[in-house]
């Protein structure tokens, strides 16, 4: 990313660069089920740049390494890894820790589908062996020593984290936990976990006793609410009571992010929520996570980042604070011990979708009538958080995670940038000076315009910029929700930016698309379409100044091949005309609101 770092500090001095990373894990419960032995040292050192081996035998190593990184393994059963691989009395002493070592043992199969009942399952009582505090402190003990050691000031930054994996009855509000601080801090407490509490509020209550106890900070993060089963972004409690306010910026003063994409699917939006948008059907999992059936349509809306972007403007609008205003990030979620994230080089989220030519077709998990409800072709190959920040440092960037100036993308490493204020012009996009000036006369993403001056409309500048190694660019869009004067919530799609010289309607929209240069056969694209770099200078024309909204940049690339058109070409194999062959793959920014 070198190049990168020094085209964009030209052009943009003011900072420094874009750090890339993701979310995952690799040392937990679940893991140890599926047999995996990777630790967080092996993970650090495929992240930055070097080879490792997975558990079947494959070598896998990134050509560009990331910037930075958190390990966020299960709470629940921290440390159980360990005695799943040793088989340790204590854990064959339990008939539920015995019932997960024969899974570990009988195959990679068995062992998730064993972890992922397990996850299911947890919110419905404490079992005996959850309850081994010495267990989950030596874990967490070895898990910050390994970040301590890897971490590099202004080269590669590790950031200590855990999951909270609440999910009751199979809904899932899972959550990662974020802390800004070194290991002296963070090693005064252990994780806290679902079996502690299921309720999230109970998990702020832990994060404030943190930051009371240490002087430090620690954020927290939704995690693919696409199967909350209606549960992740509501207007209730966990108890199922009216939110208020109090709790509404409670949300918000501890969640300041949502994840809008992952390895088990894309979590912006649905078909049936945005039937209007053309890009909205991408790597749709909607399914109930308890017993993988398709979740009802009345329930989608409360699992999708721009449905509760919309609810966020009638929540402040009704309780004078938005629990929703929050930035878009990706993860991968990854449970082997690895986690690269592009299409060529995918390695599964479970052992059972590590590479081989039968992957594809592998069960993830049965539905209620026993057959196969999701197979290892339905994973994406996991998403990555793009973060702006003045230096890659723990401090730097999580402040930048807590001032939501972060962006999603589906796994390659677009660069996006965007302003928005009352007062740019045209000539502002080509100043030497660009960021310099988009700070000092408006926000970056994450920020919010308050109360527009007198017959002023919003005005945004964006840039993007194609991954060095990866597809050339489609379009930018805008994605506008609003709040009328009726309290009735409404979204549009805006193409401010088209390549391939292209034109954009009086409506607003491209309806000319950018074709398609995929050689599926061969697992090649080539970029004869498309434009490396993109920008565009936006007037709202519809903008009401006495109206709640929100905006927020979609960048579309090219269509490229899959994972799984490079799996085919790879092991010589004929993969069903159900499985897809090509993807078009995106970035989501955090958005900018307007408040009157």
């Amino acid at each position: 990313m070198r190049q990168r770092h020094e085209f964009w500090s030209q052009r943009f001095p003011i900072e420094k660069s874009v750090i890339l990373s993701s979310f995952l894990l690799s040392y937990s419960f679940d893991s140890g089920m599926f047999g995996v032995t990777l630790t967080p040292d092996d993970l650090f050192k495929f992240s930055t740049g070097g080879e490792v081996v997975v558990d079947n035998g494959v070598r896998a190593k990134i050509d560009r390494p990331l910037d930075w990184l958190a390990v966020t393994d299960h709470a629940e059963y921290l440390g159980i890894a360990d005695e799943i691989r040793t088989g340790s009395p204590d854990l064959l002493a339990d008939p539920t820790g015995k019932r997960w070592y024969e899974a570990s043992r009988e195959s990679p199969q068995a062992g998730v589908e064993a972890a992922i009942e397990a996850v299911v399952s947890i919110g419905e009582g404490v079992p005996a062996i959850a309850k081994n505090d010495k267990l989950m402190a030596a874990a967490w003990s070895r898990a910050t020593a390994a970040a301590e050691k890897w971490n590099q000031t202004g080269v590669f930054t590790t950031l200590h984290g855990f999951e909270w994996t609440s999910a009751p009855g199979g809904k899932n509000l899972h959550r990662t936990v974020i802390f800004r601080d070194n290991a002296d801090r963070v090693s005064q407490v252990l994780p806290f976990s679902a079996f502690d509490s299921p309720d999230p509020a109970a998990l702020w209550k832990y994060m404030d006793g943190y930051a009371k106890k240490t002087g430090g900070q620690v954020l927290a993060i939704p995690h693919n609410g696409n199967l909350s089963n209606g549960a992740m972004y509501t207007a209730e409690t966990f108890d199922g009571k009216p939110m208020d306010k109090a709790y509404a910026k409670a949300r918000l003063a501890h969640e300041p992010l949502m994840e809008a994409t992952q390895i088990k699917g894309d979590s912006e939006t649905h078909p049936f929520l945005s039937p209007n948008d053309e890009f909205a059907d991408f790597e749709r999992w909607d399914i109930e996570f308890a017993n993988f059936t398709r979740v009802k349509d009345e329930l989608l809306q409360f699992n999708y980042v721009r449905s509760a972007l919309k609810l966020g403007l009638e929540l402040d609008a009704k309780l004078g604070a938005n629990p929703y205003q929050s930035g878009m990030i990706g993860g991968s979620d990854a449970h082997v011990g690895v986690s690269p994230a592009r299409e060529d080089n995918f390695f599964g989220e479970f052992a059972n979708g590590l590479p081989s030519p039968e992957r594809w077709k592998t069960p993830l998990a049965k539905g209620s009538d026993g057959k196969p409800a999701m197979s290892v072709w339905n994973e994406q190959a996991a998403g990555l958080g793009g973060v702006w920040a003045r230096e890659n440092t723990r401090e730097a960037i999580w402040d930048a995670l807590k001032r939501k100036e972060v962006y999603a993308t589906t796994g390659d490493r677009p660069i996006v940038r965007v302003f928005a204020g009352w007062d740019f012009v045209p000539a502002d996009l080509d100043r030497p000076d660009f960021a310099a000036n988009g700070y000092a006369h408006g926000v970056p993403m994450g920020g919010n315009l308050i109360k527009a001056p007198a017959g002023k409309r919003a005005v945004f500048m964006v840039y993007a910029m194609r991954d060095p190694d990866g597809p050339n660019l489609d379009r930018i869009q805008i994605i506008k929700g609003w709040l009328d004067a009726k309290g009735e919530v409404h979204e549009r799609i805006y193409d401010v930016a088209v390549s391939d010289a292209r034109e954009i309607g009086a409506d607003g929209r491209c309806k000319t698309p950018v074709g398609n240069t995929v050689d599926v056969p061969n697992a090649t694209y080539n970029n004869t379409i498309g434009d490396p770099i993109l920008s565009a200078y936006w007037k709202d024309p519809e903008f009401d100044a006495t109206q709640r909204a929100f905006y927020y940049v979609r960048v579309i690339q090219i269509p490229t091949p899959r994972w799984t058109a490079y799996d085919q070409k790879r092991f010589g194999i004929k993969m069903p005309d159900y499985v897809p062959m090509t993807v078009t793959d995106r970035a989501y920014t955090s958005p900018v609101w307007y408040t009157p």
